[in-house]
């Protein structure tokens, strides 16, 4: 009777402290909801010919129901803010477990981080990850000195102070969820102008480092193997500043890998986009409008240039499309 009694108050234990961890851990439903898409994808019916990978570039600036109903492609766009070159490959990595694309999409930017930049963008891209090796590899190569691995493990290391800080979201997000984006896509409306760009300073090297490469062969080598044909891209962003010289080095690396490459600040009024009202922060990312205009431009090079299926002639995945280009235009709304 004692062992039955000592066995059950553990699972209490259990069960409470099981309980903690997702109480006190973030939802990103309202707030940073940054922090929920790359948990999306899970719910997803994997039949994606398009996987884009890389930072903020790619959530906020290609949005794959533009491109469904443009040409009928089927994409979708596994970024997250910051997302460094080592967690697009784990990330890339682990979506090869669910699906085979026929292409991936690599944003470039990402080329000019050789180091995590903070502990904020790190759970922003693994906190909602299924665990599975790459959420592991991508916790270890990402800690900054002040992180322990054992606090991605047990949340309520790390968010223990938030007691006292717990919302509604909190509750009512504790065993349900919501998507707050569209394939992967994250809307926002809002109009902020380009008027004055920080200057551009100088840099004392401008080469990228060598973990970047690594990690570009990986993602290369990955897709070779795999049948998949890798794309370079860089979003057309005005700030930060993408340099010359690495543009050159991109270029040069496209070249010698046989990898296509475009880089859509140089087509950016054949894209026809206004800096001056399809960005909603100045120019870092285009608004609803500005991705709109720049999701048709890259569909018609897909189609074009790739083989790939129009599935609105698919009776089966069209009807999935359908349904939601309704839910995509009601948001908008």
């Amino acid at each position: 009777m004692k062992y039955i009694r000592t066995i059950a108050i553990m699972i209490i234990f259990i069960l409470i402290f099981i309980l903690l961890n997702m109480l006190l851990s973030p939802k990103y439903m309202t707030d940073l909801v940054e922090g929920s898409m790359i948990s999306q994808y899970y719910r997803e019916d994997k039949n994606h010919e398009v996987i884009f990978i890389g930072d903020c570039e790619v959530y906020a600036n290609f949005s794959p129901m533009v491109m469904y109903e443009e040409q009928g492609i089927t994409a979708y766009v596994r970024g997250s803010s910051q997302q460094l070159i080592w967690q697009s490959y784990s990330i890339l990595e682990e979506t090869l477990k669910y699906e085979k694309p026929k292409i991936v999409v690599f944003n470039v930017n990402s080329m000019r981080y050789d180091e995590p930049v903070s502990e904020a963008y790190n759970r922003l891209t693994i906190d909602k990850m299924k665990w599975s090796k790459q959420k592991v590899d991508i916790i270890n190569a990402s800690m900054t000195d002040e992180e322990d691995f054992l606090s991605y493990v047990f949340p309520i290391l790390r968010y223990h102070s938030r007691f006292d800080k717990l919302t509604k979201e909190d509750f009512e997000y504790l065993f349900k969820t919501k998507n707050n984006t569209h394939n992967g896509f994250l809307i926002n409306k809002n109009i902020k102008p380009v008027e004055n760009l920080p200057t551009k300073r100088k840099l004392s090297n401008y080469k990228f480092a060598d973990i970047c490469y690594d990690y570009l062969d990986k993602i290369n080598k990955i897709c070779k193997d795999n049948n998949i044909e890798l794309v370079l891209i860089k979003a057309p962003s005005l700030y930060p500043y993408w340099y010359d010289e690495y543009e050159e080095q991109i270029k040069e690396y496209a070249q010698r890998n046989q990898i296509d490459y475009y880089n859509f600040k140089d087509k950016i009024d054949e894209i026809g986009i206004d800096f001056s009202m399809d960005t909603y922060d100045a120019g870092l990312h285009l608004n609803l409008d500005g991705a709109t205009k720049m999701s048709k431009y890259f569909a018609k090079i897909l189609k074009d240039n790739y083989n790939l299926i129009d599935y609105r002639e698919n009776e089966e995945i069209n009807n999935i499309y359908q349904k939601k280009l309704t839910e995509y235009k009601e948001a908008i709304k």
